[in-house]
């Protein structure tokens, strides 16, 4: 059942509220590093289109770039 309407009435977990949380880091044989931390993807799309604006003068909309 839902309990908020909307986010005004939603109270946010503070610091003393959240669960012990534990990270491990397992080793790999791979040659690189990797899995740690944010992906880089969603930020290509972005720079790619705001240096072709910036190379051309042309707003790229739509996705894929064409």
């Amino acid at each position: 059942m839902v309990v908020q309407g909307n986010f005004d009435t939603y109270k946010p977990m503070t610091l003393g509220d959240t669960p012990v949380i534990e990270v491990h880091l397992l080793g790999s044989t791979e040659k690189r590093p990797g899995g740690i931390g944010e992906p880089g993807l969603p930020g290509v799309a972005p720079a790619l289109c705001n240096a072709i604006y910036a190379a051309t003068g042309r707003r790229i909309r739509t996705l894929p770039v064409g």
